[in-house]
C-alpha cells in the first residue's frame, strides 16, 4: 500500500506547476481553496493533509467542469454516510483504495459514481522493499526532464521546475452528525506494479496488502479523470492502469520515521555502504543548505553551495538523469543516477 508521499513545493509554486489549459483552450493556472492550510512535507503519511486536484464543479454547481481547483485535503476518505461524531473511530484504513474492488466496496463506490474524482499531487511516494536485514526504502516519481531547473525565477509565468506526480483518487466530504465543519478526505487508487517497479512492490497503490498509486500521465488522463461531467465513470475507471513511465533510488531509513521531514528524507543514497553513518561536516552543511533553501527564504547563488564528493556508486553519464536533477532541484550537487529496472 502507498503510505507515505512527499510535496515540498510551496503553494504558489504548487499552483503554477499544476497549469493547464481549460475547455476553451486557454492557459490557466488552478485556483486555491483555502490554502493557508496547506504545508509542504518532504514526509506525508496517512491522516495528514495533502494537496489534490478537483474540479471546480463540486464546489459550484454552474461552474464549467474542466475548471480545476486545489485543495488541502485529509489523507484517508471519511464516507458521507459515517454516522459516529469522530473519523478516527473507523474501524477500517481507507488511505488506499483497490482499483479492483473501488466499484464494490460501500466506503468508496457512492463517491466514485457521484463523480468525486481527483488527482492527488506528490513530488514522489516511498515503498519499502522487503530485505533479509530489514526494510529498504525507495523514493518513486516521474522522470525529469533535461531543463527542469531547481529554482524558478520570479515573475516566470511557466512553470520549468520538478514535475508532480499525479496520482489517481476518489475524495468525500463528510458533516459532523452535530454539525460544524465539513471535513474533505481523499484516499489513493492502488493497481498491479509494472514490471520497473514490481520488484520492490507487487502492487502499484492497494488498501490492507501491496499495491503502488495509480498514476496519470499526462494532461490529457487528468482532464479526463477531473471532468466527471463530461467523462462518466465507466470512461474515467478505464485510465487506471499500471505505468512504467517512473524512476526511482534508494533513500535513507531516515524517512521509516514519520516525524522526520527533511530534504534528507527523498536524498538518494548508496547501497552496500555503511548504513545510517554519523553525518559528516560537510553533510551537515548541506542539509543545513538544504533546510534554509525552501520556498521562503533568500535565493541560493550557484556558487554558495557546498562542495562535495559524490557518494553515489552509479558511473557519471553524460545525459542528465531524473536523480541528477532531483539532486539539482533540491540544491545539491553530485551525479546519481535513478534506477530503473530492465523487463
Amino acid at each position: 500500500m502507498c503510505g507515505r508521499t512527499a510535496c515540498s513545493l510551496g503553494a504558489d509554486n504548487l499552483r503554477r506547476a499544476c497549469a493547464y489549459r481549460d475547455s476553451r483552450g486557454r492557459q490557466r493556472q488552478p485556483e486555491w481553496i483555502r490554502a493557508e492550510r496547506y504545508r509542504p512535507s518532504y514526509n506525508k503519511g496517512p491522516q495528514s493533509s495533502g494537496p489534490v486536484l478537483l474540479s471546480r464543479r463540486h464546489l459550484q454547481q454552474d461552474a464549467d467542469s474542466s475548471e480545476r481547483v486545489l485543495m488541502d485535503m485529509r489523507w484517508g476518505l471519511v464516507p458521507s454516510w459515517f454516522k459516529k461524531d469522530d473519523p478516527s473511530k473507523m474501524q477500517f484504513n481507507t488511505s488506499n483504495c483497490r482499483s479492483d474492488t473501488m466499484l464494490k466496496k460501500s466506503s468508496y463506490k457512492g463517491a466514485l459514481l457521484q463523480g468525486k474524482r481527483c488527482v492527488v499531487l506528490a513530488d514522489g511516494f516511498y515503498e519499502w522493499q522487503q530485505q533479509s536485514g530489514g526494510k529498504q526504502p525507495y523514493f518513486i516519481y516521474f522522470p525529469q526532464t533535461k531543463d527542469a531547473v531547481a529554482e524558478e525565477k520570479e515573475g516566470e509565468e511557466e512553470w520549468r521546475g520538478w514535475r508532480l506526480l499525479t496520482m489517481a483518487g476518489i475524495f468525500d466530504c463528510w458533516e459532523p452528525p452535530a454539525g460544524g465543519e465539513m471535513l474533505y478526505t481523499y484516499t489513493i487508487i492502488t493497481v498491479d506494479a509494472s514490471k520497473d517497479v514490481s520488484f520492490i512492490h507487487h502492487r502499484q497503490v492497494r488498501a490492507g496488502g501491496g499495491g503502488l498509486q495509480a498514476i496519470l500521465d499526462g494532461d490529457e488522463a487528468i482532464r479526463k479523470w477531473l471532468d466527471f461531467a463530461e467523462v462518466p465513470t465507466q470512461e474515467a475507471v478505464k485510465l487506471i492502469q499500471p505505468t512504467e513511465n517512473i524512476v526511482f533510488h534508494p533513500v535513507s531509513t531516515f524517512v521509516n520515521s514519520v516525524r522526520n521531514n527533511a530534504p534528507q528524507c527523498l536524498a538518494p543514497i548508496e547501497l552496500g555502504a555503511k548504513k545510517e553513518a554519523e553525518a559528516t561536516p560537510s553533510s551537515k552543511t548541506m542539509l543545513g543548505w538544504l533546510k534554509n533553501s525552501q520556498e521562503g527564504s533568500p535565493q541560493k547563488k550557484e556558487n554558495d553551495l557546498p562542495r562535495w564528493t559524490s557518494q553515489f556508486i552509479h558511473s557519471p553519464s553524460p545525459k542528465k538523469t531524473s536523480a541528477d536533477i532531483l539532486q539539482q532541484w533540491l540544491g545539491k550537487e553530485g551525479q546519481p543516477a535513478a534506477k530503473k529496472r530492465k523487463a
